[in-house]
């Protein structure tokens, strides 16, 4: 019997590398549901304009079983807009709700949310557990943890299985942001003033994301539950950015300046919150998505970090 998948944000980051892996997947078909016409080999593919409350998914979910949203209105760091909550909400929440409602109405049975660690806060003290008090730490997260709120209402209220994955840091190839501006500076060779840095924080390899989300697809314990997921090893600042020389055949050649000198730097060029993310801890407990749906992540961090270093090298030729 066929599963079908509609997945929005298969053009994206992770989007993409998810659509690679449910393509192998035997007995299921995936059908994009996405904002504009784009180039594909396959016909399964459903233009629905851009992400807001009214968007139109009804020729989309024909025949769907499960949903996979991972289009989102991404973070961003510097934010020009008036209102950024106003923004973020009008797709993460408006649109994720509005999908959710269509979604039941054409009798899928399973929703998964791709959500973010974000909705924990910024730095943790410990690892952070699925049962912890919830804490977004900016719009971004906001609008992610009332999606969530809603998606659960929308459940309680329908019986659709709601699935929500809470990422921390998912590093790849093509991956956008702070991790893709590391391996560019990590790349120079220059010494780096990381060496006293010996932070904990955890990652996700985009491999081990979209094999974790195939894995929520059909397992039968993932109705309904929320999940931390990561690569398994805690990385600090030094770990990795050795991890990234390595692949590029340099050593480390990192100075060990003092974390309070680092900080420093951050507030007289305006760039705390960079410098908090890079030298402060934040680590989640994947144990119960390891436990209770028995996945292990198929990629090492040094794996992972070895083919994100190889394609983003590839593409910047």
């Amino acid at each position: 019997m066929t599963t079908t998948i509609m997945l929005t944000g298969s053009t994206g980051f992770v989007g993409s590398h998810l659509l690679s892996e449910i393509q192998k997947m035997v007995g299921c078909r995936v059908i994009s549901a996405v904002r504009s016409a784009v180039y594909s080999a396959s016909d399964d593919i459903v233009v629905v304009g851009n992400i807001s409350g009214s968007t139109d998914y009804s020729l989309a979910l024909k025949g769907v079983d499960v949903v996979i949203h991972a289009a989102a209105r991404a973070h961003i760091l510097h934010d020009k807009e008036d209102d950024p909550l106003a923004e973020y909400r009008k797709v993460n929440v408006e649109g994720t709700l509005n999908l959710a409602k269509q979604a039941v109405v054409a009798g899928v049975k399973r929703f998964i949310f791709i959500s973010s660690i974000g909705v924990h806060g910024l730095n943790s003290l410990r690892p952070f557990k699925e049962t912890d008090t919830e804490a977004p730490h900016d719009a971004y997260a906001v609008s992610k943890y009332e999606a969530e709120q809603g998606l659960r209402k929308l459940s309680n209220e329908t019986g659709m299985e709601i699935v929500i994955i809470r990422p921390p840091l998912v590093y790849g190839g093509a991956a956008p942001g702070n991790f893709r501006n590391l391996i560019n500076l990590a790349s120079k060779p220059v010494p780096l003033p990381f060496g006293s840095v010996n932070n904990k924080r955890s990652m996700l390899y985009v491999g081990n994301l979209a094999s974790f989300i195939v894995c929520c697809i059909q397992h039968p314990e993932a109705a309904n539950q929320t999940f931390l997921v990561s690569d398994g090893e805690d990385c600090s600042l030094r770990n990795l950015i050795t991890y990234i020389r390595s692949s590029l055949g340099y050593s480390p050649r990192l100075l060990p300046v003092p974390i309070w000198l680092l900080k420093l730097a951050g507030r007289l060029t305006g760039k705390t919150a960079m410098v908090d993310r890079l030298v402060g801890d934040l680590q989640v407990n994947s144990t119960k998505a390891r436990t209770l749906l028995e996945w292990v992540p198929p990629f090492t961090v040094k794996q992972g970090i070895k083919m994100t270093v190889a394609d983003f090298m590839f593409r910047n030729k």
